[in-house]
């Protein structure tokens, strides 16, 4: 792949939509063809046929798909939408810059199959909240491009081409080859039941000789010529296209060896005995016969176009399920939106800042801050919550969730590719995208594979003619060695295996960055784990109140609350929030640093650190001290005093806020134990707060105290003795040591900054999701794993035996047909995975 020459050159993000790739050689193809255009950077991804391009900005789109056609391929090119604001056009691609050096997002510099830009501000633009790049609309469309309709509902991106541009057929993820159901094709299912009907007849005769009457070779072939020539058309298409452009794929392996068991036939019907009426012809399974002027090989021809046009359907139906949870994740959204004068308008017409409506049981639509009501929201679709959210005026509400139980009014704060809807269709759309260094191994492999099998079927004739056998047994093997062959396995092998684990893993609310990720965290043996609002809530509250023999718990909370009311402290919030509704103390002093007094039912009230109570003459009990004691070692401390029947101030009550760890983190760490992970805190807390923490959950392993940059020493530290690292964070200040992990994994209540830093994003703040995460990485894997043992097993084994002349062509298009089909359903099976 060419290096793009100026690394500081501004580069557009395209997805090129290609029609017609059906094997990984055709990726090795067009990869190298796009490589070839100056600055331009490409992935090319067989499960999904699209290519992930990067390009210079002053590019002609035209360049892309020249090249694409060069290779013997449609294509359609779709630039990113940029980030939409009011009154801004919708239709302005995305425009980056790369900086030098900088690491991709959730890749290492090794594993990237393409530098990826850092967020850089354009003037009056945008940084995106989950990429974190810089987004810029441009003055125009690209030179030559043409708009035409968008294609994702809901989302503000169009699509521009070159030449004959038009939308595709299936813009996300359906892997269908260039025999997709296409506007005026004839449908691909339509062409294998005509020619199901057709084989039959002419492999029963082909097999059974007692079916054999006078003349039947000539009704096999009256009957075989429109499966060959109508039925299998797709395949020969490919072929010509290809073949113009010195290329070869699965398809010209397909031509070859229906084509030539047709031709033979013909050739031996005419001009052999077998056109004289009476021949018998016997096929054997295992095993040619040996009369070549008596062989016709109809059946075959007949019924390996059948078993490849099943394949190709099964396959096409298979890979549309399984990008079905990229598809349903864009189809959520809302088509329409209320605005608050009563007005419904389309969703692309929405801008930010409009208030809109919305009622109970309909779809938000688009990302907001309610004005008025109350509601519950149902996440489910984006987190895999299934408990709904209650919602209130200041609350913020994603567009695709649905509300219930109450009427809301709604300002919008993002539509477009703005919106958290949109992020995680590109996440997910980039992951699929991506490519694992097993893959690219695949990918180089297969594009000399189809070149290498012409030349084995070649010398498999020869050796046979050599050996002194029959043509017709050599011929039988040649044959069968061509349609043996399958490199598709090998293309979809592990692109269709992240198709599906990356779909599921949206469901799940498991965001996954690409196959680099997949990779690591089936590696990983530690796991790192920040405290605040990771393993803990991140807000504060009250979990005990201690007071004097003589005190009531619930009167003394109400006093201290009256005062802290006049505060923005978090500790003070947590009291209140503990005490609920009631009245604000008269005559309200700030001690900064310290604490705060007021008048609460005709007394002096304070509440402060247990200093304040020294500094105040306010002694505090035996049973009060304790308390400070113990709720020292794990959280803050507040003493609070009022006045005794003589005039003293006296310490009444101590009251003990912590961030309290989530009811989920004791089970998730002692899963993640069962994982095999060892698991560390790592915590900018006090020690005794700390030690308090990893007690409660499990954990023996714990660094406190540790400034933002001595994460990255503790990662560092722990990679040094040969641990693969994952990091668990959700704040700016862990997100240098997500960045410097093997692995990093922002909590869903997370930063932008940590979300940018991170290789995986959990959507909801329960560490459970960490579980999640990683099994279904290693459980991605194994099938990814499973899959290319099958497909290098399969052809590796099978090409032996159709050469020795141990396997008939129709056996051979059987298993060729059955070998990618085996890799789409054994993929299939991550839809029900964790």
């Amino acid at each position: 792949m060419r290096e793009n020459t100026d690394a500081t050159a501004p580069t557009v993000e395209a997805v090129i939509d290609i029609q017609g790739m059906t094997c990984a050689s055709c990726v090795a193809r067009v990869e190298k063809r796009l490589g070839r255009v100056d600055g331009v950077e490409a992935a090319v991804n067989l499960a999904t046929e699209t290519a992930r391009v990067r390009y210079p900005a002053d590019l002609d789109t035209a360049a892309l798909v020249d090249a694409v056609r060069a290779a013997g391929y449609d294509a359609t090119v779709r630039p990113r939408a940029a980030t939409r604001t009011a009154g801004a056009p919708a239709s302005a691609p995305a425009v980056t810059t790369d900086v030098p050096g900088a690491r991709p997002q959730g890749r290492t510099d090794a594993d990237a199959p393409m530098p990826a830009p850092v967020a850089i501000p354009a003037p009056g633009g945008e940084i995106d909240a989950v990429t974190g790049r810089g987004l810029e609309a441009t003055e125009g469309l690209p030179s030559g491009a043409t708009p035409v309709a968008a294609h994702r509902p809901g989302e503000a991106n169009h699509v521009y081409g070159a030449h004959d541009v038009h939308e595709p057929a299936d813009a996300h993820g359906a892997h269908a080859h260039d025999t997709a159901d296409a506007p005026g094709a004839t449908p691909l299912r339509v062409r294998l039941w005509v020619s199901l009907a057709l084989a039959v007849p002419v492999v029963a005769l082909g097999m059974i000789p007692a079916w054999q009457f006078p003349g039947w070779q000539w009704v096999s072939l009256v009957l075989t010529t429109p499966i060959v020539l109508w039925g299998g058309w797709p395949f020969h298409r490919a072929t010509l296209r290809n073949a113009r452009h010195g290329a070869a794929t699965m398809d010209t392996l397909i031509t070859l060896g229906t084509f030539a068991a047709f031709l033979w036939s013909v050739w031996a019907l005419v001009f052999g005995s077998a056109g004289r009426i009476g021949i018998r012809h016997e096929v054997m399974l295992f095993g040619p016969v040996h009369d070549a002027t008596s062989v016709v090989y109809f059946e075959v021809a007949a019924a390996v176009t059948v078993f490849l046009l099943l394949g190709r359907v099964i396959e096409q139906r298979s890979t549309r399920r399984a990008g079905a949870a990229l598809r349903a994740l864009l189809d959520i959204g809302a088509r329409e939106a209320e605005l608050a004068d009563g007005r419904r308008i389309d969703i692309d017409s929405l801008a930010v800042g409009d208030d809109f409506v919305v009622r109970p049981g309909a779809t938000v639509a688009t990302d907001g801050v309610v004005l008025d009501g109350r509601a519950s929201v149902d996440e489910s679709m984006l987190t895999g919550e299934s408990i709904p959210v209650d919602v209130g005026p200041g609350s913020t509400v994603t567009g695709g969730t649905i509300a219930s139980g109450g009427r809301l009014v709604v300002r919008a704060t993002g539509v477009g590719e703005q919106t958290r809807l949109a992020r995680i269709a590109r996440l997910v759309e980039d992951a699929q995208l991506g490519k694992s260094r097993v893959q690219r191994l695949a990918d180089r492999i297969s594009g000399v594979f189809v070149p290498v099998v012409i030349v084995l079927a070649v010398l498999t004739l020869v050796a046979w003619i050599l050996a002194g056998q029959p043509i017709a047994a050599g011929f039988t093997a040649a044959v069968a060695v061509l349609i043996i062959a399958c490199p598709c396995a090998l293309g979809l092998a592990t692109p269709i295996a992240i198709l599906v684990g990356t779909g599921r893993g949206a469901q799940l609310g498991i965001l996954v960055t690409g196959p680099a990720a997949l990779e690591s965290a089936e590696r990983i043996d530690t796991i790192v784990l920040d405290k605040t609002g990771t393993l803990t809530a991140g807000r504060m509250s009250v979990t005990s109140v201690t007071v004097d023999e003589d005190q009531d718990a619930a009167d003394a909370l109400r006093r201290i609350a009256a005062v802290e009311r006049g505060s923005e402290h978090p500790v003070a919030h947590a009291i209140v929030a503990a005490a609920g509704e009631g009245a604000v103390a008269a005559d309200l002093e700030a001690l900064p640093g310290r604490g705060i007094t007021g008048v609460v039912d005709g007394v002096r009230v304070f509440a402060g650190r247990p200093a304040l109570a020294d500094d105040l003459g306010a002694p505090l009990s035996r049973v009060l001290r304790a308390a400070v004691a113990d709720g020292e070692q794990r959280g803050t401390v507040i003493v609070a005093g009022w006045p005794d029947e003589r005039g003293a101030m006296r310490a009444r009550a101590v009251i003990e806020v912590a961030d309290t760890v989530r009811p989920e983190s004791a089970a998730a760490v002692a899963e993640l134990r069962a994982l095999g992970l060892e698991p560390v805190l790592l915590t900018g807390d006090n020690p005794h707060v700390a030690a308090s923490v990893a007690a409660e959950l499990g954990i023996d392993r714990v660094r406190a105290g540790v400034l933002p940059e001595g994460k990255v020493d503790e990662i560092a530290a722990l990679r040094a003795e040969g641990r693969t690292v994952a990091m668990v964070g959700d704040g700016v200040n862990d997100a240098a040591a997500l960045a410097s992990a093997d692995l990093g994994i922002a909590m869903g209540g997370g930063t932008d900054a940590a979300l940018h830093a991170s290789d995986v994003a959990l959507m909801r703040d329960d560490p459970r999701g960490i579980v999640t995460a990683v099994r279904l990485s290693r459980r991605t894997m194994r099938v990814i794993r499973g899959n290319l043992f099958w497909a290098f097993a399969y052809n590796v084994a099978a090409l032996p035996l159709a050469a020795l002349g141990l396997l008939n062509p129709m056996l051979a298009g059987a298993a060729m047909a059955f070998s990618s089909v085996f890799v789409v359903l054994n993929s299939l099976r991550l839809r029900r995975a964790v």
